[in-house]
Parts: structure tokens; C-alpha cells; sequence
């Protein structure tokens, strides 16, 4: 049932919930009403039955008494106490002997007594009081229920020595049809309610499904373009602040976040299809002047052929530098499985880094102060991006000049004494592949500073570069962290 339920359409089934619902709140209310309606008829029938009194007048008998014995001798005149009566047409009344024997006083025919008027009519005087106290109960007679209430009676008195002083009860009856047949319509109108309710209802939940449901169309429908076109400049109109708002603020937002990702995607392919063309055009053109010169079996001079290899490794050095930072800048932001990051200690990280620059750096002084300091973090990208901070500043430092570093409570400075960067090129420093007018004769890709400024967001830290005091340039880089190891690691 749940397996076709779910395969209907969505409103479809809001449609059917909603009919159920409804289904059963009126069953249920149509039940209590039934039922108090039932309780109320047959109070008012008992009560009824109760306010009644059996006619004593000797010319009401209809006939005379019939029962265990067809004749009972009960005379046509006075048998009974002097009791008022109360005569009803839709009544019937009769009188009941401890042997069962029934007298009828009003009405068309007997009613059956059961063991309880017997036993009524046995003790009936035999009380302080006549014992006045009664009991209702239901009987079939002639083929229908009834409703019957019997009382004591009193003592018989008659002229019959056989009768006179003997108990006798007092059973007023009548039929239970005028309480079944009032429910039996009532329960047929509210069947016929309940269900006009249901299909009103399921009427109304599908219209109101449609209704709820057709921002979500319209967003169905808008991905199915995207799906189709694969344009993420498509919009979902935004109104209200509901639910569906929501979800529509947060499709566009997401095709919004995939638009601008798709953008910088091509936008790097198209960089590094640009940095990539200058030393592959270099490489090829230096191979091709090697492979020609074997082929024509004349030899270049030997200075020529040194100068020429040593091009060919620049080359494939600054292709393999390239190609690394494309690959570090691939690397996703996160881990996928949401593993915390390791704690690292920078200093360590931060002395490596300064030894590599001392290696690459020939005829620059690197001066190191590093003090303990402990992140989160990956060591191999900490790692990279200190070493590109410290290539740049080597980079732009003068024959002979100096680079300071220093490690102070999470702040890490790295200082040149170049000619430093012009003001209007700061804002610009960490955007791939950009580099200043007078660094694109320099090597390099232009990636380094933007590894340093992933890594530092990564990381949860920030990085700026500004001039530095007395010529130069400064850069800052903050890391969050802690001066002693945590005591889990």
C-alpha cells in the first residue's frame, strides 16, 4: 500500500491525505453524534416509561388475563389499590403474576415477561413500603424489541380466594422501534454527510495541492531547462517568505555558485592555456633547433648547445612549477569525509620553508626568528605556501640583499628590501595568474600568492602585503593556533 502510494504524483497524494483526514474526523464525529443521540433517545425513552402508570379502572382490561393459565378468575371489577392512572395511547401496560401470568391494561396485545418481572412481582408488597423501586430492561415480543419497565404492583384484591392478597407487578412497555428507526435514519443522513464531506474534501486537497504545489512546478520546470540548456543565468521569481521562497532563494543561489564556478573554471583553463603557450612555444623551438641540427649533421658550437639545454631545463622547470601550482589550486577546500585538520607546529613548517629559500635564493642573506606556534592544518600546503611567500620576497630582493622572517604568536612576516609593489597593484596580488608590469619578466606563474591566500583561508587565518617601512615590501600571514601542543597530539 505505502509502495503505490508513493508512486502516485504529489498532489495526488496531498489529495488523498487530506481525504482520509477528513474522512476520518467526520467518522469520528458522526460516531460521537450517533452515539450521543442514542443515549438521549433512550433516556428519554426510560424516562418516559418511568412517568407512566398502568390504568386500575375495572373497565380498562382489555381482555382477561392470559399466560401460564388461560383463566385466572381476576373479576371485571376493582382489583387493584386505588392508584391514579395515566393512561398513554403509544403505551402498553399490563399486569404480571409470580407465575408469569400477564394482564393487559392498555395496549393491543402482551408483552413476554422474562425471569426479572417474576421475581418483581414475587417480593411486590412484601416491603415497608410496597418496595416502589423498578427495573428496565429490553424484551422480544411478537418479533420486535421493547423497552420494559416494571415496578411493584402491590397485593391483589379480589373475590377470588385464590387471588385475593396475592403479589402482582406492574409493566409498562414500549416498543424499541421509535428509538432504532429515529438512529437507523440519523445514521443513514450522517453516512450520506460523511460522504459528500470526503469528496468535498478530496475536491478541495487536490485544488489546494495544485495551488501550494505550483511554485515547485515552476522550479521543476526550470530545472529541467538547466538540465536541458545547461544556462545557469535562469532565476526562479522569489515572493513571500515561505517554504517555497526559500527553496527557491536556494536553487538560485546554488545555479549562481555553479555559474560562478564554471566561470572561474574557464577562466583558469583559459590562463593556464596562456601561461602554458609562452614556454611550450620556447621549449618547441629550442628541441626543434637541437633536432635539426642533428639532422642536417651540422653540429651547433658547443657554447650555443650548452646555452640551449640550459634554456630547455629552465623551461621544463617553469612547466613543472606551473603545472604544480594548477594541481595545488585543483585541490578541493575541504576533506570530503570531513575529517578535522591535523595539528601541525609552523615553526617547524616555517624552518623548512626558510632552508629551501636559502637553496634557491644563492647571494640572498635569510635572517629567521621562529617561535613556537601550533595549527590545524596540512603541512605539505602550509609548507608550499610559506616557500612561495619566501621565493617571492627572494625574487624581488637585489644582489646582495636581505630577507627577514619572523614567528611571533601566530603572526608570520616575511620582509623584503626590493623596490617594493606600487599601490595601485596591491589589490590585485592575490588574483590568479596576474603579476605586475614589472615582474612578467621575471619566472613564475603568477599562482604562488594566490596558493598562499587559499591556504590561509583554508586554514582559517588571512594574509596582506603592504609596503614596508624603509623600502620593500611586508607580507603578514595569521594563523589561528596556540603557543603549546594540544595534549592530543
Amino acid at each position: 500500500m505505502t509502495g503505490r502510494l508513493r508512486r502516485l504524483p504529489l498532489r495526488s497524494r496531498l489529495a488523498l491525505l487530506t481525504a482520509c483526514a477528513v474522512a476520518v474526523a467526520v467518522a469520528v464525529a458522526a460516531l460521537a453524534c450517533w452515539v450521543i443521540t442514542r443515549g438521549q433517545l433512550m433516556d428519554q425513552l426510560d424516562r418516559s416509561l418511568r412517568q407512566a402508570q398502568a390504568p386500575t379502572d375495572p373497565g380498562s382490561f382489555r381482555y382477561g388475563c392470559v399466560g401460564e393459565r388461560e383463566d385466572t378468575g381476576l373479576p371485571r371489577g376493582p382489583v387493584g389499590p386505588g392508584m391514579g392512572s395515566v393512561v398513554l395511547e403509544d403505551l402498553t401496560a399490563q399486569w404480571v403474576l409470580p407465575d408469569g401470568t400477564a394482564c393487559l391494561t392498555g395496549g393491543e396485545h402482551t408483552i413476554a415477561t422474562t425471569e426479572t418481572d417474576r421475581g418483581i412481582a414475587a417480593v411486590s408488597g412484601t416491603g415497608p413500603r410496597g418496595d416502589r423501586a423498578g427495573v428496565i430492561h429490553t424484551v422480544d415480543s411478537h418479533g420486535e424489541p421493547w423497552r420494559v419497565y416494571t415496578r411493584p404492583g402491590g397485593l391483589i384484591q379480589s373475590n377470588s380466594p385464590d387471588l385475593d392478597g396475592q403479589p402482582f407487578a406492574i409493566s409498562i412497555a414500549r416498543p424499541l422501534s421509535e428509538v432504532t428507526d429515529p438512529l437507523t435514519t440519523l445514521a443513514w443522513v450522517l453516512a450520506g454527510v460523511a460522504g459528500a464531506g470526503v469528496l468535498v474534501a478530496g475536491a478541495a486537497g487536490l485544488g489546494i495541492a495544485r495551488a501550494g504545489l505550483r511554485p515547485v512546478d515552476r522550479l521543476t520546470g526550470t530545472v529541467e531547462h538547466i538540465a536541458q540548456t545547461e544556462d545557469l543565468s535562469v532565476r526562479i521569481p522569489v515572493a513571500g517568505d515561505d517554504e517555497i521562497a526559500r527553496l527557491s532563494r536556494s536553487f538560485n543561489a546554488m545555479t549562481e555558485a555553479l555559474a560562478s564556478s564554471r566561470d572561474r573554471q574557464q577562466q583558469l583553463i583559459a590562463d593556464a592555456g596562456h601561461e602554458l603557450r609562452t614556454p611550450l612555444t620556447s621549449l618547441r623551438t629550442n628541441i626543434e633547433l637541437l633536432v635539426r641540427s642533428e639532422q642536417t649533421g651540422r653540429p651547433l658550437p658547443p657554447d650555443d648547445r650548452a646555452e640551449l639545454l640550459t634554456s630547455v631545463k629552465a623551461q621544463m622547470t617553469e612547466l613543472a612549477a606551473l603545472i604544480g601550482d594548477l594541481q595545488e589550486l585543483s585541490r578541493p577546500d575541504a576533506d570530503p569525509h570531513g575529517r578535522p585538520l591535523p595539528v601541525v607546529a609552523l615553526h617547524d613548517i616555517a624552518g623548512r620553508a626558510v632552508e629551501r629559500a636559502r637553496l634557491r635564493g644563492a647571494g640572498i642573506a635569510i635572517g629567521a626568528e621562529l617561535t613556537p606556534w601550533y595549527v590545524r592544518g596540512e603541512p605539505a600546503a602550509l609548507e608550499r605556501a610559506l616557500v612561495n611567500l619566501l621565493d617571492n620576497a627572494v625574487k624581488f630582493s637585489p644582489s646582495g640583499g636581505t630577507v627577514d622572517v619572523r614567528l611571533t604568536d601566530g603572526e608570520l612576516t616575511v620582509r623584503d628590501h626590493g623596490a617594493g609593489i606600487a599601490p595601485a597593484d596591491l589589490p590585485h596580488v592575490f588574483e590568479r595568474f596576474w603579476r605586475s608590469p614589472g615582474a612578467r619578466s621575471l619566472p613564475g606563474s603568477g599562482l604562488g600568492l594566490s596558493i598562499v591566500a587559499r591556504t590561509a583561508q583554508q586554514t582559517g587565518g588571512t594574509v596582506h602585503l603592504a609596503p614596508a617601512k624603509g623600502g620593500g615590501t611586508v607580507a603578514v600571514l595569521r594563523l589561528p593556533g596556540a603557543a603549546t601542543p594540544p595534549p592530543d597530539i
